[in-house]
């Protein structure tokens, strides 16, 4: 997807601001395909039979599927001009997701560091992934690299750079 002129800019993401996605149900087309492009065909995921033997009594959709979901998701929750994702750290897998499932993602600016001579900027997000009953089934942080609305002046031995 292309960056579109409305999207915002480092300079326009506030600390604590807040932002939800829209809602997206997981089909079994969506399980199916994840386990063909990654090659996980763990059975707890694709076969019923063996996911009746387990605790869940069906078959759980990939955590992988539905975190690759949940940051299509936030591309446009809010939509940033993102140069990079640069990070992920402290995620955690809370609850299981099964077909039929819809989630949406809850994403936090957490924090916000300028970088590149003032051209962008690091930002921290606490993301959440929620499912139908508002039940967070992931969450973590995930840092991004944003493009900056006017580079920062940076004066070194007298002379603008």
């Amino acid at each position: 997807m292309p960056i579109l002129p409305q999207s915002l800019y480092f300079d326009d993401l506030e600390l604590s601001a807040e932002y939800q996605s829209v809602a997206r149900t997981i089909t079994q087309s969506d399980l199916s395909t994840f386990a063909g492009f990654s090659g996980d065909f763990n059975p707890i995921h694709i076969d019923h039979e063996f996911a009746k033997t387990t605790p869940y009594r069906r078959p759980v959709v990939h955590g992988f599927a539905v975190f690759s979901i949940a940051s299509g998701l936030g591309t446009q929750s809010p939509c940033t001009r993102t140069v990079a994702l640069l990070r992920v750290s402290e995620w955690t897998f809370t609850a299981p997701v099964f077909v039929g499932d819809t989630v949406h993602l809850l994403s936090r600016v957490h924090e916000k560091t300028l970088k590149g001579r003032g051209r962008r900027g690091e930002v921290v997000w606490h993301r959440r992934i929620l499912n139908q009953d508002d039940r967070v089934v992931q969450e973590g942080f995930m840092v991004t690299l944003v493009e900056c609305r006017t580079a920062a002046r940076v004066i070194d031995a007298g002379r603008d750079d």
